[in-house]
């Protein structure tokens, strides 16, 4: 009888979804599952392969001891280092999961399942040594979740009671659980996600909504989302209720008023709760829900990203109307981002049939997901730099414990999911990728070959058991010219007209061997900066080209374990010293010319200063590796040359100075650079004003400042000067070093003062600021190590 009620429990509520989806939708898309797809020959299929090695030589083991020791269980290796025992301990273990479970779908390896069920297996044991249904390894787990469920709640943006964004961690796990049962079918991990969720309903089950609300000020990744993954997955609305718990009402609500309130935020924080609204309303039909997280999707894609697809710069959202931190900065778009923007656009696309998600889609995976992946060590890229003559850093297994090697893991066995996606007996194309789909439901196998981008045409073979009637429906891609595709059916020419939702559609009864062969000419485009400054990117239908540089002083390249190893801290090369495209802004497209023999490279002329850089050569961003780079081209024409050189060279002066004589630099109120100089704090505050971020305290805090050089002798502190009187020291390891009270004007102000003597030869220092009594600090922008005073 209870085994009955459940089924009719679930009927009911999957009867509620599909009207969901219907209610949002009118023609809802359906993606095939992984296993369903096979890729063929092409770069994916390499980078798909090289991801399979790169997961093979993690060792599981030392993913698995954080949870093993908050289990209280013996660890059978020591920990990875890195983030992995700095305070984000068993992060990448659950992005392992999910890694594991979509390679698993997508090739049906059996190593990878056996490493998958492993991984699952300790985990189990893990979960029945907990007893109330956690497992991870957040250090001292039990002592703070037991503070959150009692309602002690100590929330900021990148920390809670202490913690490195422990909800963040545990986000990871379940996501990585959900993964295992719907990728590989994994009856063991559906129950211990069950369990878990069940954890969170008894983690916040005394929890207010104004103290849940305040908890979620903790970056808590995309825990709205796996929780109502759990609702369908079981069946029970209880999971879809704490789903909409834990759902940000403070990123959330302006969205509702189609308000953008991005400018200043983390960006990879927001995205995971935006995919979570998109799937509780596909779920609920909660239409301002999926209108919210629409036009987020389009205040982000058209106002705020790139030409590869990526977003922000040091991980913020910058002001829309201003990128010159996109192109000055050495930390430029983070490849979690687009992965969390690629997941963002599926669920989007499914619900709606709009193709202009797949439009993002194609761009973000050429440029931005496939480039960040080393072609020949599978290492993964962390910022992907738009600063001109700048370059990467590329993960290594056993040192890079990264957020984005984890998305970076999963992204290359992701790549078979939106090639295809099928409502009733129409199959939509979405990607020209090389392929096999098996179709069940219609007893049809589909090939795809091509070369694509190297030529611009597929091809597709049909196979059904016997003659089956469908729609082949083609996406007519944005970056082919109206009336240039065409279409052949078995060698012979057919009339083809675009459909309102933007594809092609052949309708027929197909027979075995039926061969489809579609031509898409494609065209040179010009892609201005978002802000409309002369920056420009250049493309070749979806493909994002640039230019090598040189090699030079490319320091780090290949990560170690540092805290800061994903970072490119080579040279930065003046901007003042990268060439300037000479061209009226409507003729740029004039300065590129195809090079004979050599598919998707372009020759680049008419840079200036001719005599240094002469012509280069534009190739594939995502074939572009281990070299400095230009994406963005600033334009000049030649009367403007000499007033736009001397307005950058008075823009960086003073910061290439002071960048010299940097030994070590924290930006405050920024998540990752405080999180990698491992800050401490009582009473402490973040903001955002005129492009800074900031930090404040009543009670204090401090950062840990490499120094390994042992060359620091002075520290630099650039704050806010307002709020009269504002009195704080620096201590330098606890000894004072320097007293600062604010004046009147609410300016940026720099102080520069030096460190004991007793402190210099010390390879890492404590900088720590205390108010005085009954006062509070100034709001505290950037803190260095300098060489010199400055």
């Amino acid at each position: 009888m209870k085994h009955q009620y459940q089924i009719m429990k679930y009927s009911i509520f999957t009867s509620i979804i599909l009207s969901a989806c219907l209610c949002l939708s009118a023609q809802p898309r359906q993606s095939f599952h992984l296993s369903d797809v096979r890729l063929l020959e092409s770069p994916f299929l390499h980078a798909q392969e090289l991801n399979k090695k790169y997961l093979l030589e993690l060792r599981a083991d030392r993913l698995l001891a954080p949870f093993l020791r908050e289990a209280g269980l013996p660890a059978k290796a020591e920990s990875y280092t890195n983030w992995e025992n700095t305070g984000l301990d068993g992060h990448i273990g659950g992005h392992y999961l999910s890694a594991l479970a979509l390679m698993y779908a997508a090739t049906g390896d059996a190593l990878i399942k056996e490493r998958l069920d492993y991984m699952i297996g300790e985990l189990k044991r893990c979960q029945d040594a907990s007893g109330n249904g956690y497992i991870g390894g957040v250090p001292g787990s039990s002592a703070m979740w037991a503070e959150v469920a009692s309602g002690n709640i100590r929330a900021q943006s990148f920390n809670l009671n202490s913690k490195w964004v422990p909800l963040y961690n545990i986000h990871k796990t379940y996501a990585g659980l959900r993964d295992a049962w719907l990728h590989a079918h994994n009856a063991d991990a559906k129950d211990m996600l069950v369990k878990y969720a069940d954890w969170a309903i008894w983690l916040t089950s005394n929890l207010t909504e104004e103290q849940m609300q305040d908890m979620l000020r903790s970056e808590h990744g995309g825990l709205n989302e796996t929780f109502a993954d759990v609702a369908e997955i079981t069946g029970d609305t209880k999971y879809l209720q704490l789903a909409r718990r834990f759902s940000h009402q403070f990123i959330l609500h302006p969205l509702l008023e189609k308000d953008d309130r991005l400018t200043g935020l983390h960006a990879n924080t927001q995205i995971p709760k935006v995919i979570g609204y998109q799937r509780i309303a596909s779920l609920d039909g909660n239409k301002a829900w999926d209108n919210a997280a629409r036009f987020f999707w389009d205040i982000v894609v058209s106002n705020r990203s790139v030409s590869i697809g990526g977003n922000s710069a040091r991980e913020h959202f910058h002001p829309t109307d201003d990128f010159s931190q996109m192109i000055s900065s050495e930390q430029g778009p983070e490849t979690c981002n687009t992965y969390n923007m690629l997941r963002l656009s599926k669920l989007l696309y499914e619900t709606s049939g709009d193709k202009k998600y797949m439009e993002f889609y194609e761009r973000a995976l050429y440029n931005h997901i496939l480039s960040s992946q080393h072609p020949e060590t599978g290492g993964i890229v962390y910022f992907t730099q738009m600063r001109p003559g700048h370059y990467r850093v590329y993960s290594q297994p056993h040192t890079s414990m990264w957020c984005c090697t984890g998305s970076g893991i999963e992204n290359h066995g992701m790549y078979g999911r939106m090639i295809y996606s099928h409502a009733g007996n129409n199959l939509y194309v979405n990607l020209f990728i090389p392929s096999r789909l098996e179709w069940k439901a219609m007893n049809t196998v589909i090939v795809q070959e091509s070369r694509f981008p190297d030529e611009t045409k597929t091809t597709f073979t049909i196979h059904p058991e016997k003659r089956t009637a469908f729609s082949l429906q083609i996406r007519y891609p944005d970056w082919v010219n109206e009336g240039a595709l065409s279409v052949k059916i078995n060698g012979k020419q057919v009339k083809i007209t675009k459909n309102g939702d933007g594809y092609v559609s052949l309708q027929r009864t197909w027979k075995k061997g039926d061969r489809v062969e579609v031509e898409m000419p494609m065209r040179l485009t010009a892609k201005q900066l978002p802000d409309n400054s002369n920056y420009y990117s250049l493309m070749y239908g979806p493909i994002v080209l640039a230019a090598k540089t040189g090699a030079e002083d490319i320091a780090g390249l290949f990560a170690d374990d540092s805290r800061m190893g994903h970072v490119a801290h080579g040279r930065q090369i003046p901007l003042r010293e990268m060439p300037l495209l000479v061209s009226e802004p409507n003729n740029i497209l004039n300065n590129a010319t195809p090079v004979s023999g050599k598919p998707l490279t372009f020759k680049l002329t008419n840079l200036y200063p001719a005599d240094k850089w002469g012509d280069l050569e534009l190739i594939p961003f995502f074939r572009l590796h281990e070299s400095r780079y230009i994406i963005y081209w600033q334009q000049s024409t030649m009367d403007n040359i000499e007033v736009l050189q001397k307005q950058i060279e008075d823009e960086e002066r003073e910061r290439n100075r002071l960048n010299g004589i940097t030994v070590d630099m924290v930006s405050c109120g920024q998540q990752q650079p405080e999180s990698d100089h491992f800050i401490q704090f009582e009473r402490a505050s973040t903001g955002y004003k005129e492009g800074y971020h900031w930090r404040e305290s009543r009670g204090f805090f401090s950062y840990q400042l490499n120094n390994k050089s042992r060359t620091a002798r002075s520290v630099y502190i650039a704050y806010f000067n307002g709020g009269v009187n504002r009195r704080f020291n620096v201590l330098i390891n606890d000894h004072a070093a320097h007293q600062i009270t604010t004046s009147r004007g609410d300016d940026v102000v720099t102080v520069t003062f030096p460190i004991p003597e007793s402190e210099r030869d010390r390879e890492t220092l404590s900088v720590k600021i205390v108010p005085e009594d009954n006062s509070v600090t100034a709001r505290i922008v950037e803190i260095r190590l300098l060489t010199d005073e400055y």
